[in-house]
């Protein structure tokens, strides 16, 4: 499949968790998490094109265009639960994905949104059309792993030169997303964010409350941004306890 990456299979499992990566990020972010939840549940991660081994593949910058080529590779497996996770962009991607799952009656055990406010927010910045020391600067500010690539690019111009189109495109595809009122998800809806991450505050978390008819719920962590990284454990349980 070109879409979906398989970090271990898990017949016996009791559902599966397909993830959405941050904008500039690959199918591997979730590969710790992966492994925190089998075997009880089977992670599926969305591999975007234009970046590891679909480097050659054409880039897309239209939120919903990638949602609706994802779901048509995501056959819900017969018998096995279906929950959906996005962290950042990946946020946005997966409620429109969840939302086109259940436009095809594919009922979801839940939506798990991550550091990103609710779709309705137009994103106010244009750093897509910046120079690329500010889409650099801006992935300073995030902080997190996205630090430690930023010294990277600057210290490799080669590197720089493979990275950021990925990262310039998916910024583009963040700043040109605009909500299409419609019917939204029945599922549940679960809100998380890092406490200290400058780019959502726990108000923005809260308007995701507004895209669901069934249960809502919200949940902080320490940390910014990428406050996954340190709290795979607990993600791995919020995560399980929507399969109980």
């Amino acid at each position: 499949m070109k879409w979906i990456r398989c970090f271990q299979a898990s017949p016996n499992a009791s559902g599966v968790l397909l993830c959405f990566p941050h904008g500039g990020g690959t199918a591997s972010a979730y590969r710790t998490l992966a492994e925190a939840l089998f075997p009880r549940i089977e992670l599926l991660a969305v591999q975007y094109p234009g970046r590891q081994d679909r480097i050659g593949d054409e880039m897309m910058s239209d939120i919903g265009a990638i949602a609706e080529q994802v779901v048509c590779e995501s056959t819900p497996p017969a018998g096995s639960r279906l929950a959906v996770f996005g962290h950042s962009m990946g946020a946005t991607v997966a409620f429109e994905a969840a939302r086109r799952f259940e436009q095809q009656d594919h009922a979801l055990a839940a939506l798990f949104v991550s550091g990103r406010t609710a779709p309705s927010v137009v994103q106010p910045t244009t750093l897509h059309l910046e120079r690329d020391q500010a889409l650099l600067d801006d992935m300073r500010r995030l902080g997190g792993a996205d630090s430690n690539v930023v010294q990277m690019l600057v210290e490799n111009p080669d590197l720089a030169e493979m990275v950021l189109p990925s990262v310039r495109n998916d910024y583009r595809a963040v700043e040109t997303y605009r909500y299409r009122p419609g019917p939204d998800v029945s599922c549940p809806i679960v809100a998380i964010r890092g406490d200290s991450d400058p780019s959502v505050s726990g108000t923005d978390m809260r308007l995701w409350s507004k895209f669901t008819t069934g249960s809502f719920d919200t949940r902080e962590f320490s940390g910014g941004h990428f406050y996954l990284d340190d709290h795979v454990d607990e993600i791995a349980s919020l995560v399980g306890s929507r399969f109980d």
